[in-house]
């Protein structure tokens, strides 16, 4: 990785850190800082870095500039019982054009991935998750990604890319490494019904708010995911005012923490962005408070993974075969070490799309099974192998 992409963190985030607790994660975690200089990564697990870049922020410009208010917030959290190596890499600045910076950012996250180290991105608008997204092509997987977010961020594929229409390049772009794109929270009042019957036709998830916040009903889309991208607008405006599209609906800040842990318990989730904090909008810096919690969270996940994903040895699962009418069986598995749940979907051997032949979903579908009803989760995906 050319490290030149990277400029260290800025001095006042971590001057203030000799008034704090030799235990805090500020003293804990490797820091890229003009003294000490890039942190060596050998042994990291999680890798942090902000991206200050807001040009293609829809209205949101300022976006990912005082990152370091986050980063503050964050040194002065206590870790937990944690066994993660951390490090804070730093900031990528603003190339001199869009696409110098996200060339850095693509660079940084492929890099990352093939060391097996998991991202952390402190956007910067959304439009980075399209840069994160491309940044798994040289993997040759196909790619999971779920977004919490009010809106769809669809546009059309003929306008630019934007942190409003990232959605339909992922989409449209060659090459297409998508297999599923989950919407978790997205308010229907904000969304044309023309991108929401899209959506339903390509038999991608989505989830209301309202039904999101049935934080069970969502669990399976974060086990599912390899990219885990949050728009903090998703938030209600009063415990996260930092967006200038933020709206007095949305999650609060305790759900969002719940569903970063999701996302960090998942054994399959490789990189993690909050974007679209824009600190001008701020109130005594509490959307940085939230976003070091929500980082907080996270990482704990990371730490309670539990490598339960039964993709080659199911010795400790229960298996239930459900039998239905006219239709081949439906195969659950239940595991052993957390109580959660998968479902089989038949896939040929040399199929591209093997890594998807187990399916997250809840108890609840294993008994609409039982009562003969098809699981939505095992329908489209099932649709989308095709």
């Amino acid at each position: 990785m050319n490290t030149a992409f990277l400029t260290p963190v800025e001095e006042h985030a971590i001057a203030h850190l000799v008034l704090h607790s030799p235990s805090c994660i500020g003293r804990k975690i490797q820091i890229h800082t003009q003294r000490e200089g890039f942190p060596d990564l050998d042994n990291v697990k999680i890798a942090i870095f902000g991206v200050q870049e807001d040009r293609n922020s829809e209205n949101n410009f300022g976006c990912g500039d005082n990152l370091h208010f986050i980063r503050r917030k964050f040194y002065e959290l206590f870790p937990g019982d944690w066994h993660t190596e951390i490090a804070d890499l730093g900031n990528v600045l603003k190339g001199n054009e869009v696409n110098d910076t996200y060339f850095a950012v693509a660079e940084i996250i492929n890099y990352l991935l093939k060391k097996n180290i998991i991202p952390v991105i402190l956007g910067g608008g959304q439009d980075i998750t399209y840069v994160n997204y491309r940044a798994y092509d040289t993997l040759e997987q196909t790619v999971n990604i779920t977004a919490v977010d009010s809106r769809f961020d669809l546009g059309s594929f003929e306008e630019g890319l934007t942190s409003q229409s990232y959605l339909s390049k992922i989409i449209m772009q060659e090459p297409n490494n998508l297999f599923n794109y989950t919407n978790v929270g997205y308010q229907t009042y904000f969304n044309p019904q023309d991108e929401i019957d899209l959506l339903e036709s390509l038999y991608f998830d989505t989830f209301r708010l309202g039904k999101a916040k049935e934080l069970e009903n969502i669990e399976p889309a974060f086990r599912d995911a390899d990219i885990v991208s949050i728009d903090i607008g998703a938030v209600k405006q009063s415990d996260a005012p930092a967006n200038n599209n933020a709206s007095p609906n949305g999650f609060y800040g305790d759900e969002i923490c719940a569903i970063a842990r999701y996302a960090g318990l998942s054994d399959k989730v490789s990189s993690f962005g909050i974007y679209e904090y824009n600190s001008k909008y701020d109130q005594n810096h509490q959307t940085a408070s939230l976003i070091a919690q929500m980082m907080w969270y996270f990482i704990e996940g990371v730490n309670y993974r539990v490598k339960d994903y039964p993709f080659s040895n199911k010795e400790n699962y229960q298996k239930f075969t459900v039998l239905l009418e006219d239709d081949d069986p439906l195969v659950f598995y239940k595991s052993h070490k957390t109580g959660r749940w998968w479902i089989e979907v038949q896939i040929l051997s040399d199929n591209k799309f093997k890594r998807h032949a187990l399916i997250p979903c809840t108890y609840q579908d294993y008994q609409q099974a039982t009562a003969h009803k098809i699981p939505e989760r095992w329908y489209k995906a099932m649709k989308k192998l095709m």
